[in-house]
């Protein structure tokens, strides 16, 4: 069974993800070496982005609730966050959901900006560092392998890597028609991801010079020196100084509120995050025109702006497959044990047949051959009732009809083939 751990920039503090990034990747082996059923791990873990990918033996409610418990205690004392403040900041994703997500994140569609390619590669060093570390597990390597996939063709079949980017640039096309000379304004960017570093380069091709940066996590001095560009530190003094605000964080709740805006000097407000950094009444300040996401997508291309669902769509496709192929090699032990039964009780009947002298080559290649072919409607149903949900009535079947059950169908599947179904497969 999978289960993930997941806390990102949309419910976890900056100061909290940094610790989880240096300290939660030593942790995996730690994790999988101290858990009797804990039996894989894999931990993802960037300066915005924390997720520990585990494989559990038991699809048990209560060993899964073991084995989350577990992964908090682990991860906090390697990292030194407070496990309370870590509990109440993680989701918990068990099952199926634990496909999409991961295809989702390695894709883009999860992170600051929509379609960022780093973070396909941070999945696969992850991978990487688990088999180094020696706690990946098949199941494990089976879905990071397919995520690495499933993300190389949203990236090939879909605009989502450059959603953001076009984003910004209708943003900036729009706002040219209120803006008379880019050279002359002071434009103050709220955000020090890489959609504000999209946005700089976007801002230089329009001739702006004149661009300051300020940030509620302080890492406004970082952005500023490595883009050249000012650094501020008080966010009702930048913005009083500035003649449009662009703001692109990942703020939960709205950062520029009207308190902090100053009435009167004309100003443009452009906001594009999402959720919004802007509260809505900060547009009723007098002197302020505000865009939005919502303005701005109003005069977007249909194939932007449908970018990301297209992704989205592309990846529920592969995590539905994803899924089926699974519920088919679940069957696999099963499907293997009743050739193996059938294949046996005809070895029996030739074997009496030959000391009688009632048997031939060409005989026992026909019976061999039927067989086969009578086995071959059963494996076919078989992988059409996993994809369906189905298999437990595959095994039911089984057990009905020929005394088959799931622990025997197991034993069964892991002994050697008989003669003939060899001679058959």
């Amino acid at each position: 069974m999978l289960i993930c751990l997941t806390a990102s920039h949309q419910n976890a503090s900056f100061d909290l993800l940094e610790k989880l990034s240096v300290g939660a990747p030593l942790a995996a082996g730690t994790l999988v070496e101290s858990s009797d059923f804990v039996s894989g791990a894999v931990v993802l873990a960037t300066c915005n982005r924390f997720e520990a990918y585990l494989d559990v033996d038991e699809p048990l409610t209560a060993a899964s609730a073991v084995a989350v418990e577990a992964t908090i205690q682990t991860m906090s004392e390697a990292s030194g966050v407070d496990p309370v403040a870590l509990r109440t900041s993680v989701d918990v994703i068990t099952g199926d959901g634990v496909v999409e997500h991961l295809f989702a994140v390695s894709s883009g569609l999860e992170s600051v900006v929509v379609g960022e390619d780093e973070i396909s590669g941070q999945v696969r060093r992850a991978l990487e560092r688990a088999r180094q570390d020696g706690t990946t597990s098949s199941d494990l390597e089976r879905l990071f392998q397919q995520a690495s996939h499933t993300s190389r063709g949203v990236k090939n079949r879909t605009n989502v890597g450059g959603a953001g980017r076009s984003l910004v640039r209708l943003a900036l096309e729009l706002a040219s028609s209120r803006v008379t000379d880019w050279a002359q304004a002071r434009i103050l960017l709220v955000g020090t991801g890489q959609y504000a570093a999209t946005t700089v380069a976007a801002l230089r091709d329009r001739g702006a010079g004149d661009i300051g940066v300020y940030s509620a996590s302080g890492r406004a001095p970082w952005f500023a020196a490595k883009h050249e560009v000012a650094a501020h530190t008080d966010l009702a003094e930048a913005i009083a100084w500035s003649d449009i605000l662009i703001t692109c964080t990942s703020t939960a709740t709205p950062l520029v509120t009207p308190d902090v805006v100053e009435a009167g000097p004309r100003r443009l407000v452009i906001d594009l995050g999402l959720p919004r950094n802007v509260d809505p009444l900060v547009a009723r300040v007098e002197g302020v025109e505000m865009l939005d996401l919502e303005t701005i997508s109003l005069h977007a291309p249909l194939a932007e702006l449908t970018a990301a669902d297209d992704a989205r769509a592309l990846v529920s496709t592969a995590a539905a497959e994803f899924q089926a192929v699974a519920a088919e090699q679940s069957l696999s032990p099963a499907v293997v044990a009743l050739r193996k039964h059938v294949f046996d009780l005809l070895d029996g009947e030739i074997e009496r047949a030959r000391s009688r002298g009632d048997s031939s080559e060409r005989t026992e290649q026909a019976l061999r051959h039927l067989a086969g072919v009578l086995l071959h409607t059963p494996s076919v149903r078989a992988r059409e009732l996993a994809r369906e949900g189905r298999g437990e009535e595959f095994r039911d079947g089984l057990e009905a009809l020929f005394g088959l059950t799931e622990t025997r169908a197991a034993t069964l599947s892991a002994l050697p083939r008989s003669a003939g179904e060899a001679a058959a497969g």
